[in-house]
Order: structure tokens, then sequence, then C-alpha cells
């Protein structure tokens, strides 16, 4: 039954009442609200019946391999739909330039930074605003990296709900990615690529073991910066984890030491074992040096070809370049040409363009010339002698500063698949080379901070040689003289010696002396009856014999066996004979005679 009611007057009385329902024509009663409800749920069916019919043709025609979906640059759809290569060279060449790049470097990371270094652009097509589907160019960045090589497609494949759509009650929509064994259609080779599909599924092997490097499974990551030559291939001797990298800056520079924190990062436990790291990295170096034969000339001269086939290539990407902006160029030209002179606004523009078209051009071909006159200057002469020299000297390769640590460890990542190491009180290692042979090692622990500043021990003993004659100065003196060195490698003063003399309780030049028989100045003014200012005064003027026994100018004395120095009333210190064993002995004598 329909009642006069003005719309907004029936929704708010059905308000308040509850004896109307609003419908989007009519106000019912509320005997009306079954009618309403089932209008409104049969219209619901047959959306949902209607959505489920277009997702069930969508998938169908996807398993078919027949769903045209928006392709990535670098593929590109021909007249009979088929996915094809773009038909840009330039395109296609610096597709196949990054993949090999990635081969290379097993790195995305690395990947992007051979693009900076070689001053080489990629390519990005235009999804959306009024530029949609123009080809643009620019550097390129990580994230599109990624991309690349997480995107099927280039590996020839077609992949169909590599991600899922949930919408909320809150009205926002989940988006959430799939693994690939959840992925609703994979054909593969359904197409051309850039690479096979081999090569995709390893690009992801190797993407997942360095997005781990941080995770519950630390799997070996790309080689990277710091020195450690075993970053990401130790294993925990104990537990079976996986052992992570740490640095320290020490005086000649960092020093790495493997850490096995599993455990005490999960579960706030005590680390599993700490190994000190360069040891290891030596012991792993001189293994690979016995064992790796030298190269042969033709190896050498293969890295040369494939060296001056990289250069070649970026060469020819930047040309191409070169030619981008050339034909940008002209286009301007030949617009501003077809231009009305007399329609100034648009002719001014064009111009513009033109101009900066130009400026393109030049900078591009100012930057190509720069770049290959450096690469030319990497792969000279000089260094064309020095990688046929690498045929035959292999461990100078290794040892040469100009080597970075990067290039070490992926050399050791392509004979080295892991190493266990176990610390008891040496280093237990246990190395597992690719093709399944092992090899065992035992390294020494090594010295810790006071172990390693320990002065040597023949300067040890020699300084217990030199306290029977001389003061701790006087040695400390004789020692530089010889050019020893302290543990530390400092010069040595009376501070040191004393400081060797008491670490390695070695008996003083004052308990020498004393256990020889010397007396202090106290014991010498009693034994001769006078003071100890006169004692001091003998020894000063040669009258009484002394004997330091440190820097502060303080003495033992002899004993006095004969009749000693007196104090003679009116006669100086200065006119009396200084004291002299001999003279003494001949005085005895001469008393003996008479």
């Amino acid at each position: 039954m329909t009642h006069p009611f003005h719309p907004w007057f029936g929704r708010e009385f059905a308000l308040v009442t509850y004896r109307l329902n609003w419908g989007e024509e009519r106000v019912y009663f509320h005997d009306d609200a079954g009618r309403l409800t089932a209008k409104g749920t049969m219209s619901e069916a047959e959306l949902h019946v209607l959505h489920a019919r277009l997702q069930g043709g969508i998938r169908n025609k996807a398993r078919r391999g027949e769903l045209k979906i928006p392709l990535p640059v670098g593929l590109a759809y021909d007249p009979q739909d088929r996915v094809v290569l773009d038909p840009d060279v330039q395109v296609q060449q610096a597709l196949h330039t990054f993949f090999e790049t990635y081969e290379r470097t097993g790195s995305a990371i690395a990947t992007v930074k051979f693009f900076r270094r070689e001053s080489l652009l990629f390519p990005r097509r235009l999804r959306r605003g009024l530029d949609k589907g123009r080809l643009v160019w620019g550097p390129l960045v990580h994230s599109r990296a990624l991309q690349i090589l997480h995107n099927p497609r280039y590996a020839g494949a077609f992949v169909f709900g590599r991600s899922r759509q949930r919408k909320k009650g809150d009205g926002h929509v989940d988006f959430r990615r799939l693994p690939p064994d959840q992925w609703d259609t994979v054909l593969v080779d359904a197409h051309v690529g850039y690479i096979t599909w081999q090569q995709y599924q390893d690009h992801q092997q190797c993407l997942r073991q360095a997005a781990q490097k941080q995770g519950a499974d630390r799997r070996n990551s790309p080689a990277g910066e710091g020195p450690a030559l075993l970053q990401g291939l130790v294993m925990c001797g104990r537990c079976g984890e996986r052992m992570t990298v740490r640095y320290h800056q020490r005086r000649d520079g960092l020093v790495p030491e493997y850490v096995c924190q599993r455990e005490g990062i999960e579960h706030a436990e005590r680390r599993c074992q700490t190994i000190p790291g360069r040891g290891v990295d030596q012991h792993i170096g001189e293994l690979l040096l016995e064992m790796v034969t030298p190269v042969t000339l033709e190896v050498a001269l293969t890295v040369q070809q494939e060296l001056q086939s990289r250069l070649d290539e970026a060469e020819r990407l930047r040309r191409q370049q070169v030619e981008r902006a050339r034909y940008e160029a002209d286009l301007a030209r030949h617009r501003y040409m077809q231009v009305d002179p007399n329609n100034r606004l648009v002719a001014d523009s064009l111009e513009a363009d033109w101009n900066d078209k130009l400026r393109a051009l030049q900078e591009v071909q100012e930057q190509c010339q720069r770049q290959s006159q450096a690469d030319r200057a990497m792969l000279n002469e000089k260094t064309r002698a020095e990688i046929l020299s690498l045929a035959t000297d292999f461990p100078r390769l290794w040892r040469d500063p100009r080597t970075s640590d990067r290039d070490r460890k992926r050399m050791v990542r392509l004979l080295v698949e892991d190493v266990t190491l176990l610390r008891t009180d040496v280093i237990a290692m246990h190395v597992r080379f690719k093709g399944g042979v092992t090899q065992s090692v035992t390294v020494p622990l090594p010295k810790n901070g006071c172990e390693s500043w320990q002065t040597a021990p023949e300067i040890v003993a020699e300084i217990d040689r030199l306290l029977d004659e001389y003061t701790e100065d006087e040695i400390a003196m004789q020692l530089n003289d010889r050019g020893l060195r302290s543990g530390k490698g400092q010069r040595f003063n009376h501070r040191l010696v004393g400081n060797v003399r008491r670490g390695y309780r070695l008996k003083s030049r004052y308990q020498r002396l004393r256990e020889a028989g010397l007396r202090t100045a106290a014991e010498m003014a009693a034994e001769l009856g006078v003071c100890k200012t006169t004692i001091h005064d003998w020894r000063r003027l040669g009258l009484l014999p002394g004997h330091a026994y440190n820097a502060k100018q303080q003495y033992l004395f002899d004993p006095v066996e004969h009749d000693g120095p007196i104090k003679q009333q009116g006669r100086k210190l200065s006119e009396r004979t200084p004291f002299s064993p001999l003279v003494a002995d001949r005085t005895k004598e001469v008393q003996d005679e008479a």
C-alpha cells in the first residue's frame, strides 16, 4: 500500500516509530518488509552469479594462455595478439644487458651499480596519465631491478593468479602476494623471453638466499664489502645453525668475528660460540692456494675476451642512447619547421622543445665519449698483460691489494659450499667443497689482547741480566740503542722496564744489591758514626763507593772492610784522597810489612 509521504519525512518517521521501511522508490509498512527483502536478496544473488561467471571465464581463458593482460617493458603484442620481444632494439639490448649483468654478479644492487657506473639508462613504460603507454628512459633503481627479476614473463611463462584481493569489513582491500605453488596458472614456454625458465628459477633461489640472510634460515648471501671471506658460508659445529659476521675496528682495519646467535635471538639464551675470523680466513686462503691449479692461458684469454665483450656491449647501448636522442632532436626540428611562423605561441613552444632536445643530445654525446675513454683506459695494454700473467700466478692475484674483498669472496663461493667451525682449545674447521670433497683443518686460537702485547721472552731475559749492573733507565737506553721494542711496539723507558720486571716478578736492582751485602746510607752512617748527609757527601766526592739502584740518585754502599773515611777537622773534603780499592790494599801491605 502506497502512502503519499515525502521521502525525507517517511525515512525520519520510520526511524522514530519503527513502523515504516524506506526503499529506493517507495515507503513500505512493516508488513511489506518481506517483499522488500526478497527483492534486494534476489538482486544481490544475480550480481553474485554474474561476477562468478565473469571470473570463471577469465580463469578459463587464462588457463588456455589466451588472456590478454598488460605486459612489462621489453615485451609487446603483435597484430595477432601474440607476445613478442619489443621491436625497439635499444629496449631489447637493455634487458639483455640487465640479465647478463645479474648472472655475472649475482646481486641486484651490483647490477644497479653497473648501470650507474657505465652511465646506462633503463626503459620504463608509463601505465597511467596523459602519456599512458609512452616509453621513457631513466636510471635503473633497486626496486625496479627486483620487479624485473621476480617477473616470470621475462622467462617466457604465462602466469595468472600471483596475488589475491579480499575486501575487509571496513571497506579496505587486503592485497596479498601468493607463493609460486599457489599460483592459479603457470604455462612455461608460452611465448618468447629474455631468459629460460631454469634461469628464472635460479634467480629466485639467489634472491631468496639474499633476502633470508637476516631471517630464521641464514643462507649464503651475496658477497658483501666486508673482509670476512666466509660471510654466509659458516655453520656452527655445535647447533648446526648458520653463523653471522660481526666486525671490530682495530688499528690495522676491520677484523671479522663469526658468531652463532640464533638461540640468543630467539630464546634470549647465551650465544652458542664466538670464533675470531682472521685466522680462519687466512687458513681458507692458504687452502685455496694449495688446491687451485694455476689458471691456464686459455682461461686468461677467456677472461680478457669477456671483459672486452662487456665493454663493447656497454658501448653499443650508449650509441643507441645517442641515436635515440638524435632522433628526438630531429623530430623536434621537423615539428618546428612545419609550424606556421606567424603562430608565435606554438612556434615559440616548439622552438624551446627543439633546444631542449639539442641540449639533451649534446649531454648524451659528451657522456658517451667520456665513458668510452674511461673504458679504453681500463683495458689498455698494461691491463691485458696483467691478465695474461695471471695464467701462471694465481697466488699473486689472490694477494694483490687491488683485488677487492668482494672479488675474493666470490672466488671462495666458486669452490666452497660451506665451512663448519667448532671452538674448543683450538678451532676445528671442516671445509666442504663444491662437488662433495671435504677437508678438515685445525687452527690455533689467536692470542688475546694481553698475550699479543706481551714482551718477547728474549727481551725479558736480557732485562733480567742487565738488572745486575744497570738501573732501569739505563737498561731502557741500551734496549732502544739495539732497536728493541715492547710488545706494543713502543720504545722502552724506565716505566716500561719496571712494568716488565714486575709483570715477570724479576728481582729489582735494589734486591740484588742487598742480597750481595751492600748497605744503605743509614746503615753506613751508623757504622762509621756520622750522619747520612756526610755519607752522601763522601760518595759524591769519591771517598765512599756507591751503587745507584734507581733513577732517583739513590745508592747502596759496599761494606767497609778496612778503616773507612773519618772526619778530619779543618781539612776540606775536596782535598782528601778519593777511595780506591788498590790504594787501600797497598796501604794494608805496607802496614803489614812494618
